[in-house]
């Protein structure tokens, strides 16, 4: 079954740098695109940053030119690099992908950037 983890998230001071991983399995990781989602508490599930199959990649516009989405076909492991980290960047992030008509998400992460 299809099955997405997510990891690498935690406390982290503004100004700050994370990366975040997304290991998949169960489906053929190197044909699909993949997303990253993320949810602040008392708001909706935004997407953060997409990138296809082929490597091509679209930016929420809060989060271009501070975070990188990357992709390791060989590890079927998706990647999110964020740097100058904001207080407002706090949330669980989330890995998705869509498959067949279904979405499939991964059980997320916690950022936290506090001082």
């Amino acid at each position: 079954q299809v099955q997405l983890v997510e990891s690498g998230g935690g406390l982290v001071q503004p100004g700050g740098s994370l990366t975040l991983s997304c290991a998949a399995s169960g489906f053929t990781f190197s044909s699909y695109s993949m997303r990253w989602y993320r949810q602040a508490p008392g708001k909706e599930r935004d997407m953060v940053a997409h990138i296809t199959s082929t490597g091509s990649t679209i930016y929420a516009p809060s989060v271009k030119g501070r975070f990188t989405i990357s992709r390791d076909n060989a590890k079927n492991t998706m990647y999110l690099q964020m740097n100058s980290l904001k207080s407002e960047d706090t949330a669980v992030y989330y890995c998705r992908v869509f498959i067949y008509g279904k979405n499939y998400w991964g059980q997320g992460t916690q950022v936290t950037v506090s001082s």
